[in-house]
């Protein structure tokens, strides 16, 4: 199986800076795209950024010019700089990574998700 452990979420004034990072443990045998979501209450849960294994990076229109996605792939670790908070930017951010993973002697497709960290950004 694989885990998902997110950290670097909390409570900021708008206008500050947060860094949330994902690290991805157990049976991994390789990592495609590592990506964050997040969901406001009320809202669907939402794509906010995601990035290939080759560094390809892609961000909701909402956070572009704010926000940066970044991995380690050596950590098997992704990154979310958060920059310019906005009120409007608070909600439960949600880690996802799809890869390839070991199964005995044979290996199958994941599709995994954090636990959620919140972020509050207040006016």
């Amino acid at each position: 199986q694989v885990q998902l452990v997110e950290s670097g979420g909390g409570l900021v004034q708008a206008g500050g800076s947060l860094r949330l990072s994902c690290a991805a443990s157990g049976s991994i045998f390789s990592i495609n795209a590592m990506g964050w979501y997040r969901q406001a209450p009320g809202k669907e849960r939402e794509l906010v950024a995601a990035i290939t294994s080759g560094g390809v990076a892609n961000y909701a229109d909402s956070v572009k010019g704010r926000f940066t996605i970044s991995r380690d792939n050596a950590k098997n670790t992704v990154y979310l700089q958060m920059n310019s908070l906005k009120p409007e930017d608070t909600a439960v951010y949600y880690c996802n990574t799809k890869g390839v993973r070991l199964a005995g002697f044979s290996r199958r497709q994941f599709d995994s998700w954090g636990q959620g960290t919140q972020v509050t950004v207040s006016s």
